[in-house]
């Protein structure tokens, strides 16, 4: 009897791991899928089992067939709408939860931007559950590893909720490869337009320079510019290295650039192969959204800046001297 009841006990382990089963959140414009999507795949994938990634929007078969190729995933669930014009999170959340009721996924993933922060938390809500915020590492299907107190320690966290409400911070975690080929499911499950909130439209800018968070260069500037006129030389450096260009929030508070470019806690999180600081103390806030970038270069006439401790190299130089010099070295070469 001892030994029947381990054997069943074993199966119903197996069957447990079996079932397990994860959905990411694919982001997108409905034209092109957004990098950060393949790295939640990646934490998706050490998590383990069944990966399915959900593409909705107004028209948005082409992102549906870029998610296919995502090696890992292994189905594509599409839900196409007018209701999903401007991606409103009143609108979203309903179908989400609905979704979930049908599938019953047991973590939901979604990339730790703007809209993912935005959705998920209003999700775990109607799940009634506790969400888990901008993970960093997985070690197994219920632990996970985050920062708190603005990176300055690591938590590790275990989950006990029926479902894990995940969002995951992208440069923690290489980007999933391509070659998959995962079907695709049109769904049938109703979306109801908000009858609090209507989307009318919105304006973005335009850039040649690659977008912030996804860029392999970043040169961002800090209050020590001065003014929003001298961001003009950490533009010119930036199109010499085909970097993207960010801020601190100081800079962004003092307005001397448009709040998109703000790199930081509350900000974007960086984690390019070069980042270039200029003017920037090297506030908590700050150092949260890019020390994890793999080479950082400080320039900063303060030799006790803080920026100067995490900086692999360091320019105890006056900034409206030393980047124009860069730029004309590289201009040379």
């Amino acid at each position: 009897m001892i030994i029947g009841a381990r054997q069943t006990f074993a199966r119903s382990l197996g069957l447990l791991k079996r079932l397990k089963s994860t959905l990411v959140i694919a982001e997108h414009n409905n034209e092109k899928l957004t990098p950060c999507t393949l790295n939640a795949v990646t934490a998706a994938s050490k998590i383990g089992g069944d990966i399915s990634c959900l593409v909705y929007g107004t028209n948005c078969s082409k992102v549906a067939e870029e998610v296919s190729k995502i090696k890992g995933v292994s189905k594509v669930l599409v839900a196409e709408s007018e209701a999903f014009k401007g991606f409103l999170p009143e609108t979203v959340t309903p179908f989400l939860e609905a979704t979930q009721k049908q599938f019953k996924f047991t973590h939901i993933l979604a990339p730790a931007t703007a809209t993912g922060k935005n959705i998920l938390p209003r999700l775990a809500a109607k799940l009634d559950v506790s969400p888990i915020s901008e993970i960093t590492g997985v070690q197994d299907e219920s632990t996970f590893v985050r920062t708190i107190y603005a990176g300055n320690a690591i938590q590790t966290l275990k989950s006990s909720e029926s479902v894990k409400i995940i969002t995951v911070r992208g440069t923690s975690f290489e980007a999933a490869a391509l070659g998959g080929s995962a079907a695709s499911e049109k769904l049938s499950i109703p979306v109801e337009k908000s009858s609090t909130s209507e989307f009318l439209g919105q304006e973005l800018s335009k850039s040649d320079r690659p977008e912030l968070t996804s860029a392999k260069a970043v040169v961002s500037g800090g209050r020590g510019m001065k003014n929003g006129e001298n961001f003009k030389i950490l533009y010119e450096l930036a199109d010499k290295l085909n970097a993207a260009v960010g801020a601190s929030r100081a800079a962004v508070d003092a307005g001397f650039v448009a709040n998109d470019l703000q790199v930081g806690q509350t900000g974007k999180i960086v984690a390019p192969e070069l980042y270039i600081a200029v003017g920037i103390s090297g506030a908590i806030q700050h150092l949260a959204g890019m020390k994890d970038s793999k080479v950082i270069v400080a320039i900063n006439k303060d030799p006790e800046a803080p920026i100067f401790q995490v900086a692999d190299y360091g320019l105890v130089e006056d900034l409206f001297k030393a980047v124009p010099a860069m730029t004309l070295l590289l201009t040379k070469k």
